[in-house]
């Protein structure tokens, strides 16, 4: 319904503005008085906004100056080197992420912020130990990871043997094959978006022709042997078989072993179990508004990542730069209308469960929240602001981007998505994402790759200024941003 009024205010609105150009006098039917006043009351609204975003120019400058050249560059960085060396990994539910979501705690309140951890419920998947063998036709370890939620296997694994298919289609042309099997996936990708459904349903769709087991090729374009893990779905009242990804290496291999009619034999073993559900926090830092504390433009990233690598990119970095922007403000001594409130969410992998939990427990002031910012698909070179709400809003976002033109991110798309925001999103609060130079996120995400190494501290600037310039004007306009 949100959608439906936005879009018969825009038409309203362009019509009312040709009703006032030199355009032909039947374009518009109604040339009442009021409907003219109207129309020239939002031309001049457009224009006041316009204006007022523009006043912002040296302030945003000075946020600019400050992230990239001045004395913050670099930092964003170095905390993220400082966090993710002492804590490492930080899988849901796991003592380590406990470690994390205390560090920031410590971290953000020495900072100088009102800091404080909002108690949330989040699963709690163990890994154990696992491996993967090929012994037929030939000897070959393979590297796997179990995929979070499997079940494990018998104490003394399975050794099957193997059907490989390249789709679920093909799967169900061969279903009479799979009975007693490992169904091993070697589906070409595509993007994340198509190909991830391999991964999240493989496991089921596999148990209803018979496997016993599923081996899942990772859901990357790029791979140096690597596997990439992730979270997986089982379908109710389906049978729950073991499921992990291979390496894109060694799914190719075992395709054209099978294309030459040779017989494949694995054995698989996984300790993996599920333990009950967890006690852990979101962490929630804010500025306080001067003249509209109870509104907020709330920046986000999540904490805990998988339990592989450093989650450094995954999404160490986007938690980082949600927290430099606050410094950022308060190291130039400026305190916005509204509220600036990073929040630090906690389970995302296993579906945005921390980021619900605060959506249903703050949603009783959903009108208060003015954007909600999710950065979660890496740190690398910004390229533009994506961004979801009205037609209205839009036009006021189109200004304030025009700001970031000391870094060459004037750029605005649509689809300002994210898991944790989503919940916003679909109530109709505008949202906004980073949108990055991310050819090279899925080479290592999810994956014992996801590490300092990908990360550039020049990079991490840039986004932290953009990121910041851009809650703080929100947050410092008149007005909240039109629904």
């Amino acid at each position: 319904m949100a959608q439906e009024r936005s879009r018969t205010i825009s038409i309203f609105f362009c019509l009312a503005l040709f009703s006032l150009s030199d355009c032909h006098p039947h374009a518009y039917r109604s040339n009442s008085p009021t409907s003219v006043l109207r129309a020239a009351a939002n031309h001049t609204k457009t224009k006041d906004t316009a204006a007022e975003v523009a006043g912002y120019a040296d302030v945003a400058k000075r946020i600019i100056d400050l992230a990239v050249f001045g004395a913050a560059q670099n930092r964003s960085y170095r905390r993220l080197a400082d966090f993710t060396d002492a804590i490492g990994s930080r899988v849901s539910g796991s003592q380590s992420l406990e470690m994390a979501i205390k560090y920031m705690h410590n971290a953000m309140s020495q900072d100088g912020l009102d800091v404080h951890l909002e108690p949330v419920k989040i699963p709690h998947w163990v890994r154990g130990k696992e491996s993967a063998e090929m012994i037929m036709p030939r000897s070959k370890n393979l590297a796997m990871l179990g995929l979070g939620s499997s079940v494990g296997t018998p104490p003394e694994g399975i050794k099957a043997e193997v059907l490989v298919v390249q789709s679920f289609d093909e799967l169900k042309l061969r279903a009479s094959e799979a009975a007693g099997k490992i169904v091993v996936f070697n589906q070409p990708f595509v993007s994340y978006g198509e190909t991830v459904a391999y991964r999240a349903f493989g496991a089921s769709e596999a148990a209803k022709v018979g496997a016993v087991a599923t081996l899942i090729r990772s859901i990357t374009p790029f791979s140096v042997n690597s596997p990439h893990t992730g979270w997986q779905d089982y379908q109710a009242g389906v049978n729950r078989i073991p499921t992990a990804c291979i390496t894109v290496e060694d799914a190719e291999l075992m395709w054209r072993l099978a294309q030459r009619g040779q017989k494949i034999v694995v054995r698989l073993t996984m300790e993996a179990k599920t333990l009950p559900d967890a006690d852990s926090f979101n962490t929630v830092a804010e500025i306080k508004g001067w003249e509209h504390p109870e509104q907020v433009v709330l920046l986000s990233g999540h904490l805990d990542s998988w339990d592989v690598g450093q989650g450094a990119m995954d999404d160490g970095g986007g938690a980082m730069i949600s927290w430099e922007v606050l410094s950022l403000i308060k190291d130039l001594g400026l305190r916005p209308r509204r509220t600036l409130r990073t929040v630090l969410w906690t389970a995302e992998e296993q579906g945005g469960v921390g980021a619900q939990q605060y959506f249903n427990l703050h949603k009783v002031n959903l009108n208060n929240f003015d954007l909600v910012m999710e950065s979660d698909l890496g740190t690398f070179t910004p390229v533009a602001l994506q961004f979801t709400g009205s037609d209205a809003a839009r036009k006021v976002m189109e200004e304030v981007v025009k700001l970031l033109a000391p870094i060459n991110t004037t750029k605005l798309e649509s689809h300002g998505e994210g898991t944790d925001i989503s919940p916003w999103l679909e109530a109709g609060v505008p949202g906004a994402s980073l949108h990055v130079e991310d050819s090279r996120y899925f080479w290592f995400h999810h994956s014992e790759g996801d590490t300092m190494t990908v990360q550039d501290p020049a990079e991490m600037n840039l986004c932290s200024a953009l990121w910041a310039v851009v809650a703080y004007v929100v947050a410092d306009l008149q007005d909240m941003l039109p629904r």
